[in-house]
């Protein structure tokens, strides 16, 4: 009979970046010792542009006075990827995963997490595409989900940004994933209103448990004090 896997997910709101990497990085310590299992964190981040271990400072266009004068945090993290943006009105998704229960496959977690992606989308008419050059989700060559992970005895770290109706005028000092051919593109501006991050976190993970195949448990809220 086979066992079912459980995800336990924690929805933290508005959150500065370092507070949600630190519970990131507890949940995903408490994986590792099997005190926890599989877990899928929600959050939103103040603003804030992150720069993955194979990426480019050359790729953030603005000083880091600017940055301060936008109240812009920029962050050096040990994720896959170049930089990329996080801000209010989109949703980010760490995935704290064991992938020895899943065959090691890091490409078809990756697969997994642009399904999972692809579907939410469609549920708001709209078609992405893969690009099987680089991971994420695009939408006529225009990025509307970045996907950038670590994997560390064999658990995953850090996930995926979907830009629902995130403000885009960030995105304007950076190249978003390192491109200086392509632009990110936000739900809101594919359908030119806005919609309800509720609506589009209830979709996602929806399409995450069949995904996944398996049963999402909403817990109480995850915050510094609490772990």
């Amino acid at each position: 009979m086979a066992v079912e896997r459980i995800t336990n997910v924690y929805q933290l709101g508005l959150m500065e970046y370092s507070r949600a990497y630190e519970l990131q990085k507890t949940v995903h310590g408490r994986k590792l010792k099997g005190e926890e299992p599989d877990a899928l964190l929600l959050v939103e981040h103040t603003p804030t542009f992150t720069v993955g271990k194979s990426g480019k400072l050359d790729n953030v266009l603005a000083s880091r006075e600017t940055l301060e004068i936008l109240g812009i945090s920029l962050f050096l993290i040990e994720r896959g990827g170049d930089v990329t943006y996080h801000g209010p009105g989109q949703i980010v998704g760490y995935p704290i995963i064991d992938l020895r229960n899943r065959g090691k496959d890091i490409r078809k977690f990756v697969y997994d997490l642009e399904e999972v992606l692809l579907r939410t989308l469609k549920d708001f008419s709209v078609e992405g595409e893969r690009d099987s050059t680089h991971p994420g989700v695009w939408v006529n060559h225009e990025e509307v989900a970045a996907i950038g992970l670590s994997v560390r005895r064999w658990v995953s770290m850090h996930g995926f940004a979907l830009n629902v109706n995130t403000s885009m005028e960030h995105f304007s000092f950076i190249n978003p994933c390192g491109f200086t051919d392509r632009k990110a593109v936000s739900i809101s501006q594919l359908l030119s209103r806005e919609i309800p991050l509720e609506q589009v976190t209830e979709k996602l993970l929806f399409h995450f448990s069949r995904v996944f195949e398996t049963h999402v448990v909403i817990m109480p809220s995850l915050t510094p004090d609490s772990v």
